[in-house]
Order: structure tokens, then C-alpha cells, then sequence
């Protein structure tokens, strides 16, 4: 994926501020080690020298350089041995001495060999997740504050199911899609009337699935919209990187499509968005207040056939929820 210039930047502080924790980190243990073992000292110095000796190996013959090199090899393996010894005798780890950073893999570079660590991957997902989603409220709606209780028990004919179970099957399966996410889901359109829990559902399978690691955005259809233009039309220094993370992240979440201006360029930016992601297998959900009709009435039939042929379509049912607490 692509990131704008200050995400990796941010990302390399990170980076090597985790480096110079735990170095600082392990200086602090070191001489804390030697101020109750003076040995210590004696027995590192011993293994350094041992290495910086090796040097003067160049201006001798080889026969007497290999020996060299052999007497400065046991040297260094007796002063580690050493320092292991009085490791276990004050009762320490063998490890205790060495640095502990928080990523073994490239000891916090952010790098292996030449290819981005996953450490540092990890690091830019995160903070363009937040870059994106600053103005997403994901840590206030979760499954477990989904209350199907506001939803009438009452079936309109005995044929029909009541909103109630219908939206139990709709939570259950919101529950089992977050569960079991992965980049080879399929997309969800969540449709209905205004209160009836399409954002707090479509949040909640957000926040689950940033927790098992995967990169989502997360935001409203105007804000997506205009970021997009002012990217196109070079109001941003972001090159692009915006538009990249739209259409590559692991789950895109639009909310309330078709409350934002309407124009000719959110018509093809959405057609961008939803057919990119259907080529490249990539899953979506959107939330809308419109009807099928409605969506190939503002945004053309070309939109509406892959949403209708593509997503898993949920019709929420039920009475305004908002308006219900706002009674209570």
C-alpha cells in the first residue's frame, strides 16, 4: 500500500524511537548489573578487547594469524561464559543482559535485509488507520452495547418474522462476519430507514476486525468524497496516498451513502471505489438510507448491478431507535 510521505516519516520516529528505549533501556541494566557485580565489568571489557584485538591479526603470517584469531575466539566464549556464571549466580536470566527490543525480527530498524519489517508494516497500518479515521466514532459502538430490544416483537402478519428477529439474524450474522473477516469476504450494503442501527452494526464489524489486525477505513460518504476531490484537484500534498488506502485497505466501511452532495465526480469516484475493490477481491460495506431503486436512480444503473449482483444485501426493519431513547 501506498502511505503519504509524513506517514512514513511518522512511522521511522516510531521506529527508532523504540530502538534508542530499549538501548537506553539495556545501558540502565548493564550498569545496574555492575554496581552489584564488579566482576562484571572486568569480564565485559575482557570480551570487547577480545574483538577489537582480532584486528592485529592483518600484519601477521597466516599460520600465526589463525592462532591468534583462536586464542581471541576462546578468550571472548570464557568471558561470555563468564558473565553467564554470575548471571546465575545472583539468580538472573541469561538473557538478562541483552537488549530487549520490541521487535526480535529486526531488532527495531523496521527492516529485514532490504524489505519492510512486519513490525514496520504494522506501524503504518495503524497510523493511517488513525490519519483516515479521525472523525469515525468506532470506540463507541460495539456488539456488546446492541440492544435488539428496541426493536418491536410484533410480526406484521404470521407469515412474516417480527423486526426484532429480523435483526437478530441481521446482529448474528454482522457477528459472524467480524468473526471469521478476512480479505476474501464478501461486501455488505446495509439498507433502511434512519435510526435502525446500520452505523452502530457497520462500526462495530469495523472495530472487530481492526483488532484481528486488518487495515479498515471507516467514514462517512461526504467526508470519503471530499477528501478524494481535494486529493484530485491538488488541495492536498498527500499524492495520491489517500485515494491508495481507499482502495487497498483490507475492509473499506462508507457510511450513510447518499446523504452527501451529489455530483458527477462522487458518481464516478463511487464506481471507482466499488468496482477497484470488486476486481482486486476486496471486501466493502456501505450504509445508506436509499432503496436499490433509489442508488440506480442517483448513481446509475452501472452501480446499482454490481451492488445487487456483488453484496450481501441486509434490510434493517424496525421503529427509530434514536427517537426511542430519546423518550426513555
Amino acid at each position: 500500500m501506498n502511505y503519504a510521505r509524513e506517514i512514513y516519516e511518522k512511522a521511522q520516529e516510531i521506529i527508532e524511537n523504540r530502538r534508542a528505549k530499549a538501548e537506553n533501556n539495556n545501558i540502565s541494566v548493564m550498569k545496574m548489573f555492575e554496581s552489584i557485580e564488579p566482576e562484571y565489568k572486568e569480564q565485559r571489557n575482557d570480551m570487547i578487547n577480545s574483538v577489537k584485538e582480532v584486528i592485529k591479526a592483518i600484519d601477521m603470517t597466516p599460520e600465526k594469524a589463525a592462532e591468534f584469531v583462536q586464542q581471541q575466539k576462546i578468550r571472548n566464549l570464557t568471558a561470555q561464559q563468564n558473565i553467564k556464571m554470575l548471571l546465575k549466580k545472583h539468580g538472573l536470566p541469561e538473557d538478562y543482559l541483552e537488549v530487549k527490543y520490541t521487535c526480535p525480527i529486526c531488532e527495531d530498524t523496521g527492516f529485514t535485509g532490504t524489505r519492510l519489517c512486519s513490525c514496520h508494516i504494522e506501524v503504518l497500518k495503524d497510523l493511517a488507520f488513525n490519519e483516515a479515521s479521525k472523525k469515525s466514532p468506532l470506540k463507541f459502538c460495539s456488539f456488546d452495547d446492541f440492544r435488539l430490544d428496541y426493536y418491536s416483537d410484533e410480526a406484521p402478519s404470521r407469515s412474516e418474522d417480527s423486526p426484532r428477529q429480523k435483526m437478530t439474524d441481521i446482529f448474528n450474522l454482522c457477528k459472524l462476519y467480524a468473526a471469521s473477516f478476512d480479505t476474501s469476504s464478501q461486501s455488505i450494503i446495509m439498507r433502511g430507514p434512519t435510526g435502525l442501527g446500520k452505523t452502530h452494526l457497520s462500526l462495530s464489524i469495523a472495530g472487530d476486525v481492526i483488532k484481528k489486525g486488518y487495515n479498515v477505513i471507516y467514514n462517512s460518504a461526504q467526508n470519503i468524497f471530499n477528501e478524494l476531490e481535494k486529493e484530485r484537484f491538488g488541495k492536498t500534498n498527500t499524492n495520491g496516498a489517500y485515494e491508495a488506502m481507499v482502495l487497498e485497505c483490507d475492509l473499506l466501511v462508507i457510511d450513510d451513502l447518499g446523504a452527501e452532495f451529489l455530483t458527477s465526480f462522487t458518481k464516478a469516484a463511487l464506481y471507482n471505489i466499488i468496482n477497484t475493490r470488486m476486481n482486486s477481491g476486496l471486501p466493502t460495506i456501505i450504509s445508506t438510507n436509499l432503496t436499490l431503486i433509489e442508488i440506480e436512480n442517483n448513481y446509475t444503473q452501472r452501480i446499482s448491478s454490481r451492488i445487487i449482483g456483488e453484496y450481501l444485501d441486509l434490510c434493517f426493519e424496525g421503529n427509530d431507535i434514536r427517537q426511542l431513547k430519546n423518550e426513555e
